[in-house]
């Protein structure tokens, strides 16, 4: 590595343990590494929302995006931080999720809104704009985008799945969906 990515490993390293993942692909340009990591940060550790809808957003991302390692990473501090098991397993699965508490269930559908139908209805974005105020909803936007950013790095480069865990999705293995080209490129 050159001086500057050493450094920024360095930085990463500190902040969250170890360089893995997509900073190990980041890396390779410098300045977008710098960047996705600050961006990153603030979704994951710094933004309005509480943890427990950081990491679902997280989830419901990678989900979206069949990304499996950042899944892995994730869903288990998903469940310690407060998201129902059942509402990980309906997300995992591509179900409707239901939630018990009325704030948590408006900023799922918000999500699912934004990242299934690529645009969010009048009574929807009203409900969550109720509970999360405007600064609230920017940060939901901004940390879907990191988290799609991230799951878009993760299959592009193939980045290995933890090899301690199962692959999460039921339609999903290796880079490809079953029966389309499933496994990794040659």
């Amino acid at each position: 590595m050159e001086p500057r990515q050493r450094e920024l490993a360095a930085r990463i390293a500190g902040r969250r343990g170890a360089v893995r993942g997509p900073f190990r692909v980041w890396l390779h340009s410098p300045d977008m590494c710098e960047r996705a990591e600050s961006l990153g940060a603030f979704a994951r550790f710094d933004c309005s929302l509480p943890e427990h809808l950081r990491e679902l957003a997280l989830l419901m991302a990678a989900r979206n995006w069949d990304a499996q390692y950042s899944w892995n990473a994730h869903v288990d501090r998903a469940v310690e931080a407060g998201v129902p098991g059942t509402a990980v397993a309906a997300v995992a699965e591509k179900r409707e999720a239901v939630f018990g508490n009325e704030a948590d269930q408006a900023f799922y559908q918000f999500c699912r809104e934004v990242l299934e139908e690529h645009f969010v209805r009048d009574e929807t974005f009203a409900r969550a704009l109720g509970h999360f105020g405007p600064t609230g909803l920017v940060d939901t936007i901004g940390a879907l985008g990191n988290f799609t950013m991230l799951g878009m790095c993760l299959n592009a480069f193939q980045v290995d799945l933890q090899a301690d865990r199962e692959p999460p999705f039921p339609d999903i293995r290796g880079y490809g969906r079953l029966g389309q080209g499933d496994g990794p490129r040659p």
